[in-house]
């Protein structure tokens, strides 16, 4: 999922049973701990329960920071605290429960997001709209409510954000939500695939399916966009348009695919990108959860032409009739429509040939500069943060 600067929403509590610990075998990490929505994150020693039934335990090599942790600075604390955050990481199996078939220790692999695989909608291969998604993934808490992870206090730690809570040197994720891949490839920078970069890439690609020729408008230059303009390029969609209010962010656009970049910010926006495309684009897609950026990607539209929504934002979005009377589409788009255990290695074949450079996007930082990677996600000076624990 992607998300605007200040997400909100109605979420699952997921609170954690009050109290210690019980007997039983664990596992030492070290994990990024959030206690309160204006806390700093702090670098705490946790206990995590060995891997159950269809679990397993990853040794985390990397984990990419995506808009959507910010929902965890959200005040109300909508994501229950003691938690620990990040659901982008990559590592290599430690430990496999009962059950988690299709792994083995030593596997390289890559998290996602995590689904039931029993709903209709998971069974017809469109798991990101799973009828536990909320709970699976924002709860941060395992289905049975049985805490996973403690502090040294032996107290509860929520560590189930999006099926593996990766801001840490161990994750607890399903085998549902873990991905192998080969073992020749960088596995410390391959954590996006599992949300930032599948969202903008299986947006186009998927959701949207652009195919050659359709023209393309992005708004928002972040990991999200940027990788839609990376896929909107392989399908050979012309022209493709990136709006971003960075000059970087334009040029970076502009360097991955996209023919033209305008400044979000230019009052005549709109005319802008009326010159581009005289009568209208195929295809929208807004990253910014902006009321202002969704009104102008619905007007930027062609009649019948679509625009898909990924982002999670702070207001309502107001459509004009007239517009959507007209033919044209909006659609929420969860996780670009991905099955993860089909585009994730997809996405490593297009790296490996040159054709989804997704690492120019990345800069990496220890785990302990947890706090510098945020601010500078939040400035735009870094699409996207990896952490190395």
């Amino acid at each position: 999922m992607a998300s605007g600067t200040q997400p909100t929403g109605s979420l699952p509590t997921g609170s954690l049973p009050t109290g210690t610990k019980t007997a039983g075998n664990t596992v030492s990490a070290t994990a990024a701990v959030l206690r309160g929505h204006d806390a700093p994150y702090s670098l705490e020693p946790v206990e995590l329960a060995e891997p159950g039934p269809g679990e397993v335990l990853v040794r985390i090599a990397g984990a990419g920071m995506c808009h959507t942790d910010l929902l965890g600075r959200v005040p109300g604390d909508r994501v229950p605290k003691p938690v620990v955050l990040g659901h982008e990481g990559s590592g290599h199996v430690e430990a496999i429960g009962p059950g988690a078939s299709g792994l083995a220790v030593g596997d390289p692999v890559v998290l996602s997001f995590d689904s039931c695989g029993q709903c209709r909608n998971c069974h017809d291969g469109r798991p990101g709209y799973c009828a536990g998604m909320a709970r699976l993934n924002m709860a941060a808490a395992a289905m049975d409510g049985r805490p996973r992870a403690f502090d040294k206090s032996g107290q509860a730690v929520h560590n189930r954000w999006f099926g593996q809570s990766s801001f840490a040197t161990h994750a607890l994720a399903t085998v549902r939500n873990t991905v192998k891949v080969d073992e020749d490839l960088p596995i410390e920078m391959l954590g996006p695939l599992g949300c930032g970069v599948q969202t903008g890439v299986g947006s186009v690609l998927l959701a949207l399916a652009v195919r050659p020729g359709e023209s393309l408008v992005v708004f928002g230059a972040g990991a999200v966009g940027l990788s839609a303009v990376m896929a909107a390029r392989l399908t050979g969609a012309a022209p493709i348009v990136a709006v971003d209010l960075l000059p970087a962010r334009r040029d970076l656009a502009l360097e991955l695919g996209a023919t033209h970049a305008l400044d979000g910010a230019a009052p005549d926006l709109g005319e802008r990108l009326r010159a581009v495309v005289r009568d209208g684009f195929h295809h929208a897609l807004d990253t910014t959860a902006r009321p202002d950026a969704v009104a102008t990607a619905l007007a930027a539209l062609r009649t019948t032409g679509v625009c898909g929504l990924v982002g999670v934002g702070t207001e309502d979005y107001r459509l004009d009739p007239t517009l959507m009377l007209m033919g044209r589409t909006v659609r929420g788009i969860i996780e670009g429509d991905a099955v993860p255990q089909t585009l994730v290695p997809r996405m490593t074949d297009l790296w490996r040939r040159g054709l989804l450079p997704f690492d120019r996007l990345i800069q990496t930082y220890p785990l302990a500069d947890i706090a510098r990677a945020e601010a500078d996600a939040l400035s735009g000076t870094t699409v996207k943060p990896v952490l190395l624990p």
